[in-house]
């Protein structure tokens, strides 16, 4: 059975704050939610090597995505954006694996100057595979936490966006008006040769 909810924590950086942030979120959770921890695997550069050729867990990082029922990302900002780590998660990633899928954006700077530097980039990169990202993200700074554990706002806010992703998906899937039109970018896929499927 998928998990109705994936997190997909974008630092590769030992655990810190937050990643005990969304951890402490999941085991929160009245439903079915999993981390993939893009610092716990090993994922190459997209250079164009098909994901089954790569020898790393680019395939499992893929699998993960579409077996999703909704998404979570969540991202410490590097030089004012989502980390390159990330963003290379997205370059790997194709197009189906995300497109319609309903996505949760969580960001964490030191302090609120850069609290939608990391959105706005998530959010263009998300509307590219024609995802569906939640109208509003949770902004994490360090005072949020005492000891390296969030405050009661910061994860109530975590929990709201968290049950808010998995309740406006799961609503989503009953309907029948689906997620059309598809994003240019799915029209631009070529289907592959029958001999390399």
């Amino acid at each position: 059975m998928p998990p109705d909810l994936t997190v997909i924590l974008g630092s590769t950086t030992p655990p810190g704050r937050l990643h005990r942030a969304v951890e402490g979120a999941i085991e929160r959770a009245e439903f079915d939610a999993d981390l993939f921890d893009l610092g716990a695997h090993t994922i190459g550069f997209a250079d164009g090597t098909p994901a089954e050729d790569t020898g790393d867990d680019t395939g499992t990082a893929i699998a993960a995505v579409e077996s999703a029922g909704a998404l979570v990302v969540a991202t410490p900002i590097y030089r004012g954006s989502m980390t390159g780590s990330l963003k290379n998660l997205f370059d790997l990633m194709p197009v189906p694996a995300l497109q319609g899928k309903v996505v949760g954006i969580v960001a964490m700077g030191a302090s609120d100057h850069h609290y939608l530097g990391a959105e706005r980039h998530l959010r263009d990169v998300l509307a590219f595979f024609g995802a569906v990202p939640m109208p509003v993200a949770v902004y994490l700074n360090g005072g949020d936490f005492t000891d390296g554990v969030p405050g009661e706002p910061a994860a109530a806010a975590l929990d709201e966006l968290f049950a808010a992703t998995a309740e406006t998906a799961a609503a989503l899937a009953a309907t029948a008006a689906g997620f059309e039109p598809a994003p240019l970018a799915a029209k631009a896929i070529k289907p592959r040769p029958a001999a390399a499927r």
